[in-house]
């Protein structure tokens, strides 16, 4: 009895690797002084206004109060049309679009009444001055052992302020 000899397997040669190959290039020497900013002044978001520490905090109470209700209204414990005053329209769609959406999966109608079993706070806002007329936040909020960051952009309107974006993350 006669074996025949096995098909022969795609056999790979080997092939040299560079000494380099799969790592990054970095150069791992201490820096010997500070970092140098890119030139120009026209760089987005470089540069932020100073504020007076009253508006910076009338603005930081501001935010609060509004993604406080925010978020409420999301969870359904309050309607949508109590920040329709201060809430561009896109904005403000999009909180009534997220309002229907956590009703429908819940089980119960928007802003009719406290369905939350856990309420919802705001914890900090931290906010930066694009200009006088433009302030965006960043909000922790607290959803009972869970956090959430919040960002919101705010721009004045006469004497009150408009919330132009709102983002949950």
């Amino acid at each position: 009895m006669s074996l025949a000899p096995a098909p022969s397997v795609g056999v790979r040669l080997a092939v040299p690797v560079a000494p380099g190959q799969g790592t990054l290039a970095l150069t791992l020497l201490p820096r010997q002084g500070p970092p140098t900013p890119e030139p120009g002044p026209g760089r987005p978001g470089a540069a932020v206004v100073p504020i007076d520490q009253r508006l910076r905090r009338s603005i930081e109470e501001w935010t609060l109060r509004y993604v406080q209700a925010a978020v409420e209204i999301v969870g359904g414990d309050r309607p949508a049309s109590q920040l329709v005053r201060w809430t561009d329209p896109e904005v403000y769609a999009d909180l009534r679009r997220r309002a229907h959406l956590v009703a429908r999966a819940g089980g119960h109608q928007p802003g009719l009444a406290r369905v939350q079993t856990v309420r919802p706070r705001v914890h900090s806002v931290h906010a930066c001055f694009v200009s006088t007329e433009v302030v965006e936040c960043g909000v922790h909020v607290r959803h009972g052992e869970r956090s959430r960051a919040l960002a919101a952009r705010f721009e004045r309107n006469g004497q009150h302020w408009i919330c132009t974006a709102l983002d949950f993350a």
